[in-house]
């Protein structure tokens, strides 16, 4: 057997404390004297900075300086504006361009230079511009993307005197963030109208744009701070709204880390010299960044370690499911019940179900809204379905047609439409579906009637039918690719019984909490989530751990009637359902950060 060091290359370490989460934290700031949004300029770092920009409803003239605790203003600028762009390393040298101001926000040219005590006006950008962004210094910038007519990829370039036109980006976009210098230069987010918001992330070495790993949340008018190969990105605007999420970025790839606790469309409002410190700044509100300092012994995803010597304890995604919540996604085009899905949280499909009569309905989430897509050939509600990531590759069978009955018909998935394929061995619904893919899936139990506990496997071709389930059930929820995956609940009376299949045969594990039919499941076998229910509906969600089942947050709206639900223990949404107000149409996220847990070994 291959030892831990073998395999990884390192020894396991030893630690008499935990170390520190690789999340940084914010902490409240001093607050600026005047109120505004669409903050044209803030830049130097988090104890010496400068902002500028727009009030409500017009533009300002207001300069205010920053040392660290507390807000001064000081020499106005000669044009006030918003939406408009700064670049500099210092608070006391530093330039602002572009922007909107009153009437009508008119786009503009105007440049500004700044000497730590007055404003100048300068040679103006070649083309009025707005919601553009800005890196560099005081004598070398780069005025990057922004709204000249619409979206653009131009760069300008500031040589302290004049403005040249510069190597373009690979992609046009405007409320983009950038920080670093004009020899290293790093842009990412943006949007593009009606293209939906960016994640892309572009690094400059010089001479040309490069590509780069995205973030891990696509937004526009973001903030950012940093060096090319050390930033945040901070707030913005997503589909949903304005988010609170930060990302760490390391010169390869971005890590989520802790949320600013105000959200912000235009919280263009950032400086900061690192990753490890800054400031971001909306209306009055000012929030300080800070990050475990280089000497902590930082915790990253993966991490695992002996604590005090005794206690194996790893960090990653699953050891936030406990203290993970649910929040509030994209709601479906038709409300109902009895649905089924497959995917992840943020590419999935959800299939059929009952609304005032049985559907065939699929609609495509991308993880702020659902699309509707090609109807199954035949409407029908209850079956089974398999397909993990991606979705288009999916398999939908069996159900309720009435007046038609039971059905076997089986359906797949190509990404586009439903072809009927291979029927079941014995028609039923309410059954309970699981696997990875439209070529591998097992189907369990149902109602034939009476209630059964009969499993069918297929392996793209044809069913057959192999060992039975433990306990005969119908309407309950099932997650994981065929060769290990688990059932949970169900009826009748109430199950909370779960059985682990192991490819070949049917083993009982932990019972749930609060016994269920009609609830909505995913994960894996050794890591689940089982939600919602009905006994009457109930919000109840449960984690897996492998062996023992825990009550965590539950959902915000209670949902009984078989919810959809797909993605993993940490990743995951629940869709449609009903419950005493009649069928739902909402969607809700289940997110877990990453934390501690403890790694038990046998």
């Amino acid at each position: 057997m291959a030892t831990y060091k073998e395999i990884k290359g390192v020894t396991v370490q030893t630690r008499d404390e935990d170390p520190v989460t690789a999340g940084g934290s914010w902490a409240s700031g001093g607050a600026l004297n005047t109120t505004r949004t669409e903050l044209a300029g803030t830049v130097g770092i988090q104890t010496a900075a400068m902002s500028t920009g727009r009030s409500t409803p017009a533009p300002t003239t207001i300069n205010e300086q920053y040392n660290g605790t507390s807000w001064t203003e000081v020499a106005d600028l000669n044009t006030g504006r918003g939406r408009a762009a700064a670049a500099a390393t210092s608070y006391t040298a530093s330039i602002i361009f572009g922007g909107v101001n009153n009437p009508g926000d008119a786009t503009q040219t105007i440049t500004e230079s700044w000497n730590g005590s007055s404003w100048t006006e300068v040679n103006d950008l070649p083309a009025a511009t707005s919601d553009m962004t800005g890196l560099g210094t005081q004598t070398s910038a780069f005025c990057v993307g922004g709204n000249r007519t619409n979206e653009s990829n131009l760069v300008y370039e500031w040589d302290g005197t004049n403005w040249t036109s510069g190597t373009a980006l690979n992609t046009a976009r405007s409320g983009a963030a950038a920080c670093g210098t004009t020899p290293a230069g790093l842009v990412f987010g943006g949007r593009q109208i009606p293209t939906s918001n960016y994640a892309n992330t572009e690094t400059w070495n010089g001479s040309a744009w490069t590509e780069v790993n995205d973030l891990a949340t696509a937004r526009n008018a973001l903030g950012g701070f940093g060096t090319s190969t050390s930033a945040m990105a901070v707030s913005g605007s997503a589909p949903g709204g304005a988010v609170t999420n930060c990302e760490s970025w390391n010169g390869s790839v971005w890590t989520e880390v802790n949320d600013v606790a105000t959200a912000d469309t235009y919280y263009s409002a950032a400086a900061g010299a690192d990753n490890t410190s800054g400031l971001a700044v909306r209306a009055t509100t000012t929030e300080e960044w800070s990050f475990p300092p280089v000497t902590a012994a930082i915790l990253t995803e993966g991490s695992i370690f002996l604590s005090g010597g005794t206690t194996l304890k790893g960090f990653g995604k699953a050891g936030g499911v406990p203290s993970a919540t649910w929040a509030s996604g994209g709601a479906l085009n038709t409300a109902r019940r009895r649905l089924l899905g497959s995917g992840i949280q943020t590419a999935s499909i959800a299939v059929a179900g009952y609304s005032t009569a049985v559907q065939a309905l699929a609609e495509q989430y991308n993880g702020s809204s659902w699309t509707e897509v090609s109807d199954l050939n035949t409407q029908r509600d209850s079956g089974g379905m398999a397909g993990g990531a991606p979705y288009t590759a999916t398999i939908y069978f069996g159900g309720g047609n009435s007046p038609g009955g039971n059905s076997a018909l089986a359906e797949t998935w190509d990404g586009s439409s439903w072809t009927e394929t291979g029927d079941l061995n014995t028609a039923r619904n309410l059954a309970v579906g699981f696997g990875a893919s439209q070529t591998a899936a097992l189907g369990a139990g149902g109602e034939t009637p009476p209630v059964v506990a009969s499993t069918e496997l297929w392996d793209g071709t044809s069913w057959t039918e192999v060992n039975n389930m433990n306990t005969a059930r119908a309407f309950a929820a099932g997650t994981g690719p065929t060769s290990v995956g688990i059932v949970f609940g169900g009826e009748p009376s109430n199950i909370a019984k779960a059985e682990k299949w192991d490819g070949t045969s049917w083993t009982e594990t932990g019972d749930l909490n609060t016994g269920r039919p009609s609830l909505g499941g995913s994960g894996s076998q050794t890591l689940a989530l089982a939600f919602g229910g009905k006994s009457p509906a109930v919000g109840n969600t449960e984690n897996f751990n492998g062996t023992s089942w825990t009550e965590v947050n539950d959902l915000s709206t209670v949902r009984g009637g078989g919810p959809m639900g797909v993605g993993s223990a940490v990743t995951a949404i629940a869709a449609g359902g009903n419950n005493p107000g009649g069928n739902l149409s909402s969607t809700e996220e289940w997110t877990a950060d990453a934390g501690l847990s403890t790694i038990t070994v046998s």
